[in-house]
Formats: structure tokens, C-alpha cells, sequence
């Protein structure tokens, strides 16, 4: 079981942008060393600092096409609690019950789901609305976490049951049940949901020494392959059903992929070995981050079959304007396209 204490980013590498709080500046992503055209297409983006909710650290993991961002803070008293940042300022979404608490997705209409430690000192999905924080409860053990809520209320995640095994749920219209389609017997975990009702994330079958990518869609899941080795993990799902993550390529290596229509594309790197997608938005532009050629992670965005670095970090949110949530070295920021 991973340490209660930190996260799992939403695109399995987090990240925090160092800026001064509340200050904007302009700049312009860089090129991928692999498409040296893109000079001609790359827009300018103001970022904006999210600042914290009065401690040294902030990261963001999701955010609405009204602009509104989620993640956590670090409070004054070092304790990290959940937060909405709306129209320039953040909100302390509080806990339930216990000392930290991480938004993972926010909808249409505001409402955030992710998770939280309990006064019993368990960690549970919540579900947060118009001010209060509502427990989802588990599948019968002492561990949920919520990941993604689409415009309908529906909530995925993962969950420990009752005899230890961990399952993807969905919960909507007040209960959290399993996911079917041949995921109720696997290690499964849900990560994104659209608002169609198909659900994407990853599962391991008894037996498997790896994890693979799966779309759940009317009831039937689909193992969506990978890029030549083993491994692959769906981290997104948009309106249009195009899926994005990360896969194990032939020579041993991770890459961001895009599946849609059956087939999944390799998305490259910005010339390092790994690369990871976190995010597509409903016009297909992807966000993730990925090593460069020294080994270090810089976010990117990728349109038209263009690899683009924003800077140093992670991307793990885009919404339809192309508002893009970037972390890095322990703050969040806002890239807004001019």
C-alpha cells in the first residue's frame, strides 16, 4: 500500500511550477527537438502562480472549461488539504476528519471529487459540492479514492474491498459499486469517465505480472493494447472517446499514446527515453510531460501531430480553451494561451 501521506499524480508523475504567487509573465513554449516546425504554430501563454493555501507547496490535477483548478496545498500547520482555485483565489475544501485531503477532478458544475483521511484514520473518496464535503464510502475495506466525476455526478476511482483485493468503482446515485464488464475479478483502477459513461484506467488479472490500459464502454471492456511491450496505463478519457496515457514501447521504454478507433499512436518524447499523457480536452489536444534529452521532465502539449515543451515539469490538466495546469518544484500554475 503506498504512503497515505502523498498522492499519486493523475499522470503518474507530478509535478509543481516555480513562480513567484499571484505573478504573471508571458513566454512561449519551446520547440520538440524532434519537430523543429513548430516554431510556425506554437501559441504564447501568461502564467499565472496559483500560490498556496499558506504553506510551501501547491499541485493542481484537474481543470474545468470555466477555469476553475483543483489539487492540494500545504496549510500553515504543514498539513495538506484539498483545494478549489476559482477567479484568483484558492479555497481549503477542508477533510473528513482527518489531516489531509487531495482533489483529483472537478466537472462542469463545480463539483470535486478526490480523497480523504477520516477521523478513523482510513482514507475515503469524497465527493465535495456547494460547501460540504460528502463521504463515498469503500467496497467494503479501509481505502477508497475518487479520480474523475463527469457532467452526470458519476464518480470512478478504486477501491480496497473487504478481503483486501483492490477494484475499480463507480458511484452514482448514492451507492459505489464495482465495475463490471470483466473488471470485478482484476486489480483494477478507474481513472477517467466521460460524460457517455465509458470509463478508462488499467488492470492486472490474477496470474499477470503487468498492468494494461482497458475501456470500459456499454458494459464490455476493452484491453486497449500497447505500444510494443507490456505494460500500459489509461489515464484519460475525452467527449469523443480518445483515450490517452502511457505505454511500454518494444526497446524496453514508456511513451505517451493516443488510442482512438482501435489503433494507439506513440506520441514520442521531447527527446528523452519516457514520456506521459495526463489530459486530452474535447478538441484533441493532449498534455502530459516527458524527459528531454539530460533526463529531466518538462510538460508538453501535443496538437496536430506535434510534440510542444511548455517548461520545466508536468501538464496534468487541459480544458476546452486550452487552458493547460502545469507543476513544478512545488507550485501550480495556469497557462493560459494568448
Amino acid at each position: 500500500m503506498r504512503d497515505r501521506s502523498r498522492p499519486i499524480a493523475a499522470g503518474l508523475v507530478a509535478f509543481a511550477l516555480a513562480l513567484t504567487a499571484c505573478q504573471e509573465e508571458t513566454t512561449s513554449p519551446d520547440v520538440s527537438e524532434s519537430s523543429p516546425n513548430l516554431a510556425a504554430t506554437a501559441a504564447n501563454y501568461t502564467v499565472t502562480d496559483l500560490g498556496t493555501l499558506g504553506g510551501d507547496q501547491a499541485e493542481a490535477f484537474a481543470i474545468n472549461n470555466a477555469g476553475h483548478v483543483v489539487g492540494y496545498s500545504q496549510t500553515p500547520d504543514l498539513e495538506l488539504h484539498a483545494f478549489l482555485w476559482k477567479n484568483g483565489v484558492m479555497r481549503d475544501l477542508g477533510t473528513l476528519g482527518g489531516p489531509t485531503s487531495f482533489a483529483y477532478a472537478i466537472n462542469a458544475a463545480g463539483q470535486v471529487v478526490g480523497e480523504s483521511s477520516t477521523a478513523a484514520g482510513e482514507l475515503h473518496a469524497f465527493l465535495w459540492q456547494n460547501g460540504v464535503m460528502r463521504d463515498l464510502g469503500t467496497l467494503g475495506g479501509d481505502w477508497s479514492s475518487a479520480r474523475s466525476i463527469n457532467d452526470l455526478g458519476q464518480v470512478v476511482g478504486w477501491s480496497r474491498g473487504t478481503f483486501g483485493s483492490i477494484r475499480a468503482f463507480i458511484w452514482e446515485a448514492g451507492t459505489m459499486r464495482r465495475l463490471g464488464g470483466g473488471l470485478e475479478k482484476t486489480f483494477g483502477r478507474a481513472w477517467s469517465i466521460n460524460n457517455g459513461g465509458r470509463v478508462v484506467g488499467d488492470f492486472q488479472r490474477p496470474g499477470m505480472t503487468y498492468r494494461r490500459a482497458f475501456r470500459l464502454k456499454d458494459g464490455v471492456m476493452t484491453d486497449l493494447g500497447t505500444l510494443g511491450g507490456n505494460t500500459s496505463f489509461a489515464m484519460a478519457i475525452n467527449g469523443e472517446g480518445k483515450v490517452v496515457g502511457i505505454a511500454g514501447t518494444s526497446p524496453g521504454r514508456s511513451h505517451a499514446f493516443l488510442w482512438q478507433s482501435g489503433v494507439m499512436t506513440d506520441l514520442g518524447t521531447l527527446g528523452g527515453r519516457t514520456s506521459s499523457a495526463a489530459a486530452i480536452n474535447v478538441v484533441g489536444q493532449i498534455v502530459g510531460s516527458s524527459q528531454i534529452s539530460d533526463g529531466s521532465y518538462h510538460a508538453f502539449v501535443w496538437q496536430n501531430g506535434v510534440m510542444s515543451r511548455l517548461g520545466p515539469g508536468g501538464a496534468t490538466g487541459i480544458n476546452r480553451s486550452g487552458w493547460i495546469v502545469v507543476n513544478y518544484e512545488g507550485h501550480a500554475a495556469l497557462w493560459k494561451p494568448e
